[in-house]
């Protein structure tokens, strides 16, 4: 998990401040399958994949931590929890985009 608590904990350049945040693999995913709209946590273990319960937890919370996404806990039973992008998860979006359109671009040059 990611430890920072300020900016001053984040690096000096741009690029890797964006990375430090959503570099592995399974955050740009949650980023991904989160854009559309709010997720339940079965929900997003089945879109993604090979992710194990461990691991998609750890990074749900980090994302909570850094401020990219929300948890919501219901008092029900059994209790549910649901995962939604806040403004600045949301922001994320022309990113994703652009590394959407970019690997399009890369498959269809391989053809």
């Amino acid at each position: 998990m990611n430890e920072v608590k300020s900016a001053k904990d984040l690096p000096a350049c741009p690029v890797e401040t964006t990375l430090t945040l959503i570099g592995d693999k399974w955050k740009v995913l949650i980023l991904r399958d989160l854009l559309p709209g709010t997720k339940r946590f079965g929900e997003l273990k089945k879109s993604i994949g090979s992710v194990s319960q461990k691991v998609l937890t750890s990074q749900l919370r980090d994302m909570e931590e850094s401020g990219l996404l929300t948890r919501t806990v219901y008092a029900e039973v059994p209790p549910r929890v649901e995962y939604s992008l806040t403004p600045l998860g949301q922001s994320l979006r022309p990113i994703l985009d652009a590394m959407g359109s970019w690997g399009e671009e890369y498959k269809a040059s391989l053809n």
